[in-house]
């Protein structure tokens, strides 16, 4: 990201002015400053919050990028820079862009608020949901579609709305596999900044984001083998679990036990495995130290 970010400059640098190119330097400078206080003083613990959020960050930028390319190609009809033949192609690559970058800014969103107990971590269960996420989908086809032959902003407003809806529930429907959600999220903010790149006509930026998202995304299914989670479900916000059923009823059966007990039982055992969660890693290093 840090080549894509300098290639840009250095690609603005030959059609900007020179104020541009103090602007664009000055708020590199500063998110820079920003992004290094913020790492150096969160603890290890709150590390993948701080991921949650910088991914919000990439999906955020591929909405503005998005955007941005259309206020300048089709609300102005400045188009020296797309060709009529690809203007189409321009057209998919916006919306498209537009809806990943939305999905991962939500989806991040949501993912920090249960990392760091802000909002309650049980996942949502709308009755339906998973016709909720299907029809989501099917909507942002027919938008894709529509928008491609004929542009329009109320079209852009709308694909960015259901985006932004689309990532929140998808976020908020998963529960305890949220090391796995910011993995996946990791693989949507490079498709996002993929997705941006092919607006903005930057193949560094291209080539880095897919290989952020194919990266992301591998790492993902690895985690949901060893997790003996469904891979798919995952990825579809927890797709195939239906709502489960309302009332004080108990499900399922536990049993209750003592410290005495436990202790017991720890003292008889020939070999224990305590398996902390992948997202803490301050625990693993601490457990590791006094085995």
């Amino acid at each position: 990201m840090a080549l894509a970010l300098s290639a840009t400059v250095v690609a603005a640098a030959d059609s900007n002015s020179g104020g541009a190119i103090a602007a664009i330097l000055l708020a590199t400078a500063a998110g820079a400053a920003a992004g290094l206080w913020r790492a150096r003083r969160v603890d290890m613990t709150q590390m993948p919050e701080l991921i949650a959020v910088l991914h919000s960050f990439a999906g955020l930028e591929a909405v503005q990028a998005g955007w941005n390319s259309y206020l300048e190609v089709e609300a102005h009809d400045a188009q020296p820079h797309v060709p009529a033949e690809l203007l189409r192609i321009h057209h998919a690559e916006v919306f498209i862009g537009i809806f990943i970058g939305a999905v991962t800014f939500t989806g991040s969103l949501v993912a920090f608020l249960k990392l760091s107990a802000r909002i309650k971590s049980r996942p949502l269960m709308l009755p339906g949901k998973n016709a909720l996420n299907l029809g989501a989908l099917a909507a942002f086809a027919a938008l894709t579609v529509w928008f491609t032959v004929s542009p329009r902003r109320p079209l852009m407003v709308s694909v960015t709305a259901l985006a932004l809806a689309l990532g929140w529930h998808l976020a908020a429907s998963i529960g305890g596999d949220m090391p796995v959600v910011v993995s996946m999220l990791n693989s949507y903010s490079g498709w996002a900044a993929a997705a941006a790149g092919f607006v903005l006509d930057n193949n560094l930026l291209i080539v880095t984001g897919a290989l952020v998202g194919s990266s992301g995304a591998y790492l993902s299914y690895i985690m949901c083998k060893a997790m003996n989670r469904s891979f798919l479900s995952v990825i579809a916000g927890g797709s195939g679990i239906e709502a489960a059923p309302t009332g004080d009823e108990e499900q399922g059966r536990h049993h209750e036990t003592r410290a005495e007990e436990a202790a017991g039982l720890l003292a008889r055992a020939r070999s224990v495995v305590i398996p902390p969660a992948t997202a803490w890693p301050w625990p693993r290093h601490s457990i590791r130290s006094r085995s």
